[in-house]
């Protein structure tokens, strides 16, 4: 495969845009590919504005030295049944996107000395836990069913987000979210068991939301939680293939995904959007704009001030704060997934139970452990890798880092940092690799290629100017704001992606749901959504 190949989306010029277009949606993460495409499916013609060289966001992939990574999706859940999540998926992509198992042991977690797993399936993941825990089935069965009651509450949220600030008034006596939702996770699961070890299988996720238990919305927790119920999966022939199998959509209705297109500024006149202006000075008139580019850098750095300032965000911006940044080193091996013994399984490694504290002494010490240590493996996980890159395979591990790290190297050039930067990477990079050769030691002396990224990098590609993974943080004051949805007050602005609803892929893709629906209204959503999930 050619590294062409990955650079999905058409390259930006002036001259290849179309005379007018009814939504221009900046940004093309999985919100935005989402909105693009359902606002294309009831016949808008939508103009999508991707700054980096392809379209994706965090779904997109890469190549370098004949191996192939992705960037963010490493394990969906959800999708192994007709569930709502896999028929959206079917419907986005026509049936183009599939979807394969992960082992039935699909996270494993390393907690201290001790070693704890999930198992696919509720039955399974249930028994599995009081398996790990005979003494503790009773407070098992009680999450369980918490995770069973927050179904509802999670939709009935998402409902709330769209509907006008008169309209959850009357809906919030008979539509209310429990309390329960709003506690931390660690909050909500000490009521139900004292055993530490328990709660830190339970919260063993935490990376994939950016916040350990004592921090977290017990809300988010519960959606990852029971999201990954049934498993985890992958999809087939890359993650790069989510945005291959959704673009055809939004193509049909004379719309467009362009990459190289960097927004200089959303142009707001007389109170309201106007289009928006290129950063090579064209402007793209359009009354409908809508942001997938994140709360921080829609507001701190697309709008005009005098907007923000003038329809109040200035004071609402400064209640939310950015998830943490991160590493991710990228490896690449020669020899095949089951010569090298690599599984379907992540890896969770955790220096104990006590994640806050090791959080805490991370964050002011950069020589503290780790205080979780993902690794995924990649090429294990897809059927289709080896057609694409014979003989090889790939691992990526993921680890936490303060964007603060690495704020003095802002401004400088992608692969041109210095060597102070290629040093402190390096240093972080044989610290991660040293976890790996702990628990795969068979791959000691055996890695081809490896590349680290850092916040900078993550900066550099995906224009988030804090590093952060996760854009907003997802802790309970932020779940409680209700500003935080597709509506704004600027006539003509919407907003969509992860942090107007949850993160993930998921999360962002059933906010782009959310934000078509409150922008053509419940009589025309009704008929897509039947399309959709009947």
């Amino acid at each position: 495969m050619k590294p062409s190949t990955l650079r999905i989306g058409y390259r930006y010029r002036p001259n290849r845009l179309a005379e007018s277009y009814d939504v221009v949606v900046i940004g093309s993460g999985m919100g935005g590919l989402t909105t693009a495409a359902l606002l294309s499916t009831v016949g808008k013609r939508v103009c999508v504005l991707e700054q980096h060289y392809t379209a994706g966001g965090y779904t997109h992939s890469y190549e370098r030295n004949g191996y192939e990574w992705d960037v963010g999706v490493h394990y969906i859940g959800d999708v192994g049944a007709p569930t709502r999540t896999r028929k959206l998926f079917d419907f986005l992509s026509d049936g183009h996107l599939e979807w394969a198992a992960m082992d039935d042991e699909y996270d494993r977690f390393y907690v201290g000395d001790k070693v704890f797993c999930a198992k696919a399936g509720k039955k399974a993941f249930r028994d599995n836990l009081v398996a790990q825990f005979p003494d503790e089935e009773a407070a098992i069965d009680r999450y369980m069913a918490l995770l069973a009651e927050t179904g509802g509450a999670l939709s009935s949220f998402g409902m709330q987000r769209i509907a006008r600030p008169w309209q959850r008034a009357l809906a919030r006596p008979f539509a209310k979210t429990p309390d329960y939702m709003f506690e931390t996770t660690y909050d909500v699961l000490s009521q139900l068991t004292s055993n530490p070890d328990l709660i830190a299988v339970l919260c063993g996720q935490w990376g994939d939301m950016g916040l350990p238990p004592k921090r977290s919305a017990f809300m988010v927790h519960a959606m990852i939680a029971r999201h990954y119920l049934y498993g985890g999966f992958y999809p087939v022939g890359g993650s790069w293939r989510i945005a291959q199998t959704i673009i055809p959509r939004i193509q049909r209705s004379g719309g467009e995904v362009f990459t190289y297109a960097r927004v200089r500024e959303v142009r707001v006149e007389e109170g309201k959007v106007k289009g928006v202006e290129m950063q090579d000075g064209h402007f793209i008139p359009c009354d409908t704009v809508v942001s997938s580019a994140g709360i921080d850098n829609t507001f701190r750095h697309l709008l005009p001030k005098s907007a923000v300032d003038s329809f109040g965000y200035s004071e609402k911006l400064s209640s939310v704060r950015p998830s943490l940044a991160h590493l991710c080193v990228y490896i690449g091996l020669k020899g095949t997934a089951d010569e090298l013994g690599l599984p379907k399984t992540n890896f969770w490694i955790y220096p104990s139970n006590d994640f806050d504290r090791h959080v805490d002494e991370f964050l002011h010490d950069i020589d503290a452990p780790f205080p979780v240590v993902y690794v995924s493996f990649p090429s294990a996980k897809d059927p289709d890798y080896l057609n694409r890159h014979p003989r090889t395979s790939t691992i990526e591990i993921v680890a936490p880092a303060p964007y603060e790290w690495f704020a003095k190297w802002k401004g400088t050039t992608w692969g041109k940092r210095g060597d102070d930067y290629d040093a402190l990477k390096e240093q972080l990079t044989q610290r991660l690799l040293a976890h790996l050769y702990d628990k795969v030691p068979q791959l000691e002396g055996r890695i081809d290629y490896y590349e680290t990224s850092t916040p900078l990098s993550t900066d550099w590609f995906s224009n988030y100017h804090h590093g952060e993974l996760y854009g907003i943080d997802h802790t309970a004051e932020r779940m409680k704001q209700d500003w935080l949805g597709p509506r704004t007050r600027i006539p003509g602005l919407w907003l969509t992606g992860q942090d107007t609803l949850t993160c993930g892929v998921t999360g962002a893709m059933m906010s782009g749901v959310l934000t078509t629906t409150a922008m053509i209204g419940l009589r025309k959503a009704g008929p897509l959504m039947s399309e959709i999930y009947n």
